[in-house]
């Protein structure tokens, strides 16, 4: 973790204070003092401020059942944040594990810890997002190999990873990935000749969502861990 987010996450300062009180010499890392605020600092590591040994709260990771209309940002904008049906403190310090369009509805993840997202967005790691797809036209079941081999998307050179899709009716359907790539679910079916008319993402990794629309809860410790297997 940075220097200067370690401090905020230690004390009420805000990070332009956290800064100032690094460059003006009175923080140290393993007694040593430290002026630059991007020096990566290890849970092992004795930071100090003005000679107070700092420990910073523990991380927080939270699930949300995203409604329609809101947007997956940390403010308000054109449409409502998300992060209005939260009740925690310092807020402003989570952010969100993919990103959800506003009209897409369902499961979104929330957190400070930044290795912990990193485990759960990066393709590499194989992290499954389960989706509930209602389409315009009525699907053939070619198009569950042709998932499954990756499709091309408009506008780039690389197919997607290998997708798993399940028919549940004609205009129905599951749909498992990996990536999380710009609209991609709204484009893979695009690039099939058909449309999403509503979108909902029931599951991440092994957790599924569990609570009402615009209810939210703390993950527990088995479901934080499960992105470290």
């Amino acid at each position: 973790m940075r220097l200067d987010k370690f401090i905020c996450k230690s004390t009420e300062l805000t990070k332009a204070e956290a800064i100032a009180h690094i460059h003006s010499g009175v923080v140290r890392v393993n007694d040593t003092i430290t002026t630059q605020e991007g020096t990566q600092v290890h849970a092992n590591n004795r930071v100090t401020l003005n000679g107070r040994r700092l420990k910073a709260r523990d991380f927080r990771y939270i699930l949300v059942h995203k409604p329609a209309g809101t947007i997956c940002s940390n403010i308000d904008e054109l449409y409502p944040s998300i992060f209005n049906y939260l009740d925690v403190d310092k807020v402003s310090e989570l952010h969100i594990v993919g990103r959800l369009d506003v009209d897409t509805t369902g499961l979104v993840l929330m957190t400070d810890d930044g290795r912990w997202s990193f485990n759960i967005t990066r393709p590499a790691k194989g992290c499954c997002k389960v989706y509930r797809v209602h389409l315009a036209k009525e699907i053939s079941i070619e198009v569950v190999s042709k998932f499954k081999s990756g499709v091309n998307l408009q506008g780039e050179q690389q197919p997607t990873l290998p997708a798993l899709l399940e028919i549940i009716t004609p205009k129905e359907v599951l749909l498992t990935i990996t990536e999380g790539r710009f609209h991609q679910v709204k484009r893979m079916f695009a690039a099939v000749g058909n449309r999403v008319r509503s979108l909902h993402r029931e599951q991440i990794g092994d957790i599924r969502l569990d609570v009402d629309v615009g209810q939210w809860r703390y993950l527990c410790h088995e479901e934080i861990q499960s992105f470290s297997k």
